[in-house]
């Protein structure tokens, strides 16, 4: 299928007409709901085919979303840090403060073009609640968000957005109350009424066409990316770096560079309290292929199949499995998967917070530790360009509470106390 939304992008790796990448992906749900699916996919494939689709999409990210993002050269933080040079891709600057209004927008456009009356979702963090709400408010659907206790707690303020939108937040208090409980009770929703209701799922995950489908629409950041990159610096970068969790903003950052082979690719998962503790969500790192919610990847899971609890700081990483692209590009070595601590998360909170003025996402404060770790690493001259994918507003309170800023005082001086801060932080 020629697909206008990724025709600038590496298409060499995309889902075969089952959706499939490599062995990952496909679509493991019952036949009612797959003729349900094959719905959505032939839908997909007709609108981003039709240029008044792609001329209304476009409008809206440009007079709505606010696009494109910049990108930002974070001078103190790299002085700081020594070596390579980090720059940022904004997309906490987006409206409604991530990267997941990108996919929102487009996921209720075809919902409305195939006369859904209702959009329904799960989220962790928030964001993705947030973002589906703010889109079903603009073009006029009914909204359901399923978000486990322990994130409504923990994410009050994107809770109070979503139901000052008019969305629905329904509690989901069975297993770990976290995302992937959320994920569960929001795929039981959808199978009552297939029909009148459309799942937007939030990441590259679930069954095809919605990881191919998240990917295209998450596109748009890469293709801006390489271009601003290219203009600020002259270059390409030596790296890019991006959370994962599902992998949303990964794919959507990493699918404009998979070509340029000189460009190394760095997906961050959250590490908890350890890899050597089950306290950890590092799926890619540390998981074994499996099914988990309608698609094969790589999956936390015990003996019997069954996916694992997992753990992180960061409510929108805590996820069993990742997005089957991610599993593929792993596979196949294009991107590495590395992670970084709940600890390291926050320092990388704060750090940039104090040097840039900028008060990162939890999710995102992951990439940003590694990207911190990498710079020392590398010559002055080096680009790190990070996926910024969201702010950290939601985060505020949880951290303050849990984390307190006298643990993780950044001095003010030239530069040095920063990296003894990073350095030398006690344990809690």
């Amino acid at each position: 299928m020629h697909n206008p939304l990724t025709k600038e992008i590496d298409t060499t790796n995309a889902p075969d007409k089952n959706g499939r990448f490599g062995e990952f992906g496909g679509s493991y749900i019952p036949p009612e709901l797959q003729t349900v699916m094959d719905d959505v996919t032939r839908a997909y494939e007709k609108i981003v085919q039709d240029p008044v689709f792609l001329a209304e999409l476009s409008d809206l990210l440009t007079h709505y979303v606010g696009r494109p993002s910049p990108i930002y050269h974070a001078k103190r933080l790299s002085e700081a840090v020594g070596g390579a040079q980090i720059y940022l891709k904004r997309e906490d600057l987006n409206h409604t403060g991530a990267h997941k209004i990108n996919h929102c927008i487009g996921e209720v456009l075809l919902a409305k073009q195939m006369g859904k009356k209702k959009v329904i979702a799960e989220t962790g963090a928030g964001q993705h609640g947030v973002a589906l709400a703010t889109a079903a408010a603009l073009l006029g659907l009914e909204c359901d968000i399923y978000m486990g206790e322990v994130d409504i707690k923990k994410e009050a303020p994107n809770v109070s957005r979503m139901k000052i939108l008019g969305a629905t937040v329904i509690g989901v208090d069975r297993g770990t109350k976290t995302l992937k409980d959320a994920v569960d009770a929001a795929f039981e929703a959808y199978l009552k009424d297939p029909i009148d209701q459309i799942y937007c799922i939030g990441s590259v995950v679930g069954p095809h066409p919605f990881p191919m489908m998240v990917r295209d629409f998450q596109s748009v950041v890469g293709l801006e990316a390489r271009r601003q990159i290219q203009e600020m610096t002259g270059n390409l970068p030596q790296a890019v770096v991006a959370c994962v969790g599902g992998g949303s903003n990964a794919m959507g950052i990493f699918s404009a560079f998979l070509k340029d082979e000189e460009v190394a690719l760095y997906g961050v998962e959250p590490a908890g309290k350890g890899l050597d503790t089950p306290l950890h969500a590092a799926t890619v790192t540390k998981g074994t292929v499996g099914i988990l919610h309608g698609f094969k990847s790589l999956l936390l899971q015990d003996e019997s199949g069954e996916a694992l609890p997992v753990y992180s700081i960061a409510s929108g990483l805590d996820y069993p499995g990742v997005g089957p692209q991610h599993s593929y590009l792993h596979t196949i070595g294009r991107v590495n998967y590395e992670s970084a601590t709940d600890r390291e998360a926050v320092e990388a909170f704060y750090g940039l917070s104090r040097m840039e003025g900028i008060i990162p996402a939890l999710e995102s404060s992951h990439a940003v530790a590694y990207a911190i770790k990498m710079a020392q690493k590398m010559d002055k001259n080096g680009v790190i360009l990070v996926n910024l994918s969201g702010r950290g507003d939601k985060d505020i309170d949880y951290v303050l509470e849990h984390y307190p800023l006298v643990d993780y005082e950044v001095r003010h001086d030239n530069g040095n106390g920063f990296r003894d801060f990073l350095a030398n932080i006690k344990e809690q």
